[in-house]
């Protein structure tokens, strides 16, 4: 029988207050190719993709090519104004830290993120939080990304790898996410959802499990109880 084991954490928009960052980095890069880019478009359309997928997305949209080279590029020139941004700014939500660091003294913890991996874990270190996650699931470590499972099934592979003695299946795997995409493609990997309603409103995640507004809000014994209740 299926019980908590393992919690996988998608990381902009639910430990970190970075999406405004990333809406301004890719609103940037996409202006100097003459494309324009709305903060209301951004939440609609883009919000839970990988930075190749935003970037194929609005290329694609535009009649533009997308070939690899292009796309490369641009991921670099939105990495570089994404970085310059987030220095200096301490963005981890409230609630996030006391929430990690209780749920690592039980459960291993894992990121899978369409960021890449050096710019989680710059913040992860500004926050002091990098020691409680044993494995980050980036951008750069899948040929898929959200709604796609893989990288979700990715950072349960790694979990794995790393304890072969306690193999976790998916229907064991708690993720907690913000975006739709996000939460389908955990879905679709066989895992429980908490979804975190800090981008989308309660009612846009209603296919999550459960919903919060807020991780400060979250008894991780309560919600261990209701996923998975006792036979």
């Amino acid at each position: 029988m299926d019980r908590l084991s393992a919690i996988i954490f998608d990381f902009d928009g639910v430990i970190a207050d970075t999406e405004p960052l990333h809406f301004d980095g890719f609103r940037q890069t996409l202006a100097e190719i003459g494309i324009g880019l709305t903060e209301s478009d951004y939440y609609a359309n883009y919000l839970g993709y990988d930075d190749r997928g935003c970037f194929l997305a609005a290329l694609t949209a535009h009649q533009r090519s997308t070939d690899l080279t292009t796309i490369t590029t641009l991921m670099q020139r939105k990495a570089q104004a994404y970085l310059e941004s987030v220095k200096g700014h301490l963005v981890i939500f409230p609630g996030v830290r006391e929430f990690v660091q209780e749920a690592a003294a039980t459960y291993p913890l894992a990121i899978a993120s369409g960021a890449l991996r050096h710019e989680i874990e710059f913040i992860l270190e500004q926050a002091g939080l990098r020691k409680e996650f044993l494995h980050i699931t980036g951008a750069e470590d899948v040929t898929k990304g959200k709604p796609d499972p893989e990288p979700f099934l990715h950072a349960l592979d790694a979990l794995n790898r790393q304890r072969p003695k306690q193999t976790i299946a998916p229907g064991s795997c708690l993720v907690i996410e913000d975006s739709i995409p996000g939460l389908r493609g955990a879905k679709t990997a066989g895992m429980k959802v908490l979804a975190v309603a800090n981008t989308h409103t309660i009612q846009d995640l209603h296919e999550a499990h459960a919903i919060t507004p807020s991780l400060t809000q979250v008894r991780l014994s309560e919600l261990r109880e209701r996923l998975w209740p006792a036979p």
